[in-house]
């Protein structure tokens, strides 16, 4: 298992940006891939995005364009960048990893006003 710690939620306006980071307890070169997911009141969690320690990267639809998933190695760190913000990205943002360390993170809450 591996501890992941995420960061940089928060309130922000429509139109707004924040950037969330998730930090590993591991190096995340042992990570096969990471991955935000976001979960709303009342609603499933859902994918955001991912990436795999080859650098390969997916979006789920309703966010390609605005947000970027990234990694810096160094600090065993995953950042998800948050452009554009809507009302409809408001949910707790969870990060994942998978392969030969699985864990979640706790959730950090994203709201965003209209």
């Amino acid at each position: 298992q591996v501890q992941l710690v995420e960061s940089g939620g928060g309130l922000v306006q429509a139109g707004g940006s924040l950037r969330l980071s998730c930090t590993a307890s591991v190096s995340i070169f042992s990570i096969d891939a990471m991955r935000w997911h976001r979960q709303a009141p009342g609603k499933q969690r859902e994918l955001v995005a991912g990436i795999t320690r080859g650098g390969y990267r997916n979006y789920r639809d309703s966010v390609k364009g605005r947000f970027t998933i990234s990694r810096d190695n160094a600090k065993n760190t995953v950042y998800l960048q948050m452009n554009s913000l809507k009302p409809e990205d408001t949910a707790v943002y969870y990060c994942s990893a998978s392969g030969t360390y699985n864990g979640w993170g706790q959730g950090t809450q994203v709201t965003v006003s209209s």
